[in-house]
């Protein structure tokens, strides 16, 4: 939970905010790497615009700002990231690999880990739950 890590990192919180914030793991680079996504741009200077309305950052003074209940209205907290070489995440998009889909602040910021992806997946007229977990070869 974000209270956790908040206090792992010595910053001081008391509010209900952070208690029932969860920390996702976002892949297994930089696990000590922190990353929030959020709605509002007004918070923190530190933070970029990925869409009109989804922001990101990776400063401390984001997780300081959230502490002192200033910040964003909806966030996502991460710790770790996936990363490619250079252009592997271009070929494997090209090939098909991942399914991608415009940001949607509902699912991202509303919607569980354990179902974000099957919403995602339903914007694309897809029912992932059809799809099965395995592959094979004729």
């Amino acid at each position: 939970m974000l209270s956790e890590l908040l206090d792992h990192i010595e910053i001081p919180h008391q509010h209900t905010k952070t208690n029932d914030t969860p920390v996702l793991f976002g892949g297994p680079v930089a696990k000590n790497q922190g990353i929030v996504l959020h709605d509002s741009l007004d918070t923190v200077e530190t933070s970029v615009a990925i869409s009109d309305s989804i922001f990101l950052s990776g400063s401390t003074d984001m997780l300081r700002t959230i502490a002192l209940q200033a910040g964003p209205n909806n966030i996502l907290v991460t710790l770790g990231y996936a990363s490619w070489s250079a252009g592997q995440l271009e070929q494997e998009i090209t090939g098909n690999d991942w399914l991608t889909v415009t940001a949607d602040d509902n699912i991202l910021f509303h919607r569980s880990g354990q179902t974000a992806w099957q919403q995602a997946a339903a914007l694309l007229g897809i029912d992932i739950t059809l799809i099965p977990d395995h592959v094979g070869h004729a």
